[in-house]
């Protein structure tokens, strides 16, 4: 895989074998950062699912201050440790290695908020519609940051949950990027 954009931009970082992970295209990569840049600079982002924090790196690289990665996968996170120290990037990131639901608990007891939340859960899950209303409920998005989520595009979302409304959809072959703001 490569970076696609910012400072490390043409950068190879590596991915895990085997098909436990699905990493982003790079076409879709590319539409979901195009959309996202002007928001990014000093941007705290959650990489959901991040499985080979693809999507979380390339935020680093293109400025956003702070990635936390959360990937219930152990042979995940070392590569995505490996990719991080290679960039000198692990000052910036915190792993989290645990399943999306016991992580969001955690960062909601934290009382952590995000900019920027990027949820790529399997495409066989079947929670789509309940982990968005987890993330709604926990109040993390930040006044002005988008949630974003990448889906199957035969998966239907909602077009509204809590105080979360969808704002935008793109869709590149069999993947759709579902874009949600919190209503104020």
């Amino acid at each position: 895989m490569r970076i696609g954009g910012g400072d490390f931009r043409g950068r190879s970082v590596k991915a895990p074998s085997g098909r436990k992970t699905r990493p982003t295209s790079g076409r879709l990569k590319k539409s979901l950062f195009d959309i996202l840049a002007p928001g990014l600079p000093g941007a705290r982002v959650l990489d959901l699912f991040a499985g080979a924090g693809a999507v979380g790196i390339e935020a680093l690289s293109r400025g956003a201050a702070h990635v936390t990665f959360v990937e219930r996968n152990r042979r995940a996170l070392k590569i995505i440790q490996v990719n991080l120290d290679s960039l000198g990037l692990s000052a910036q990131a915190t792993l989290v290695p645990k399943d999306a639901g016991a992580a969001l608990a955690l960062l909601r007891n934290r009382g952590e908020r995000f900019n920027v939340i990027f949820v790529d859960p399997p495409y066989a899950h079947a929670g789509h519609a309940a982990l968005l209303g987890k993330i709604s409920a926990a109040s993390m998005l930040e006044e002005g940051g988008r949630l974003v989520v990448e889906h199957h595009h035969k998966t239907e979302l909602p077009e509204r949950t809590g105080a979360l409304e969808r704002v935008r959809e793109v869709r590149a072959g069999e993947t759709r990027l579902s874009f949600y703001a919190r209503e104020e």
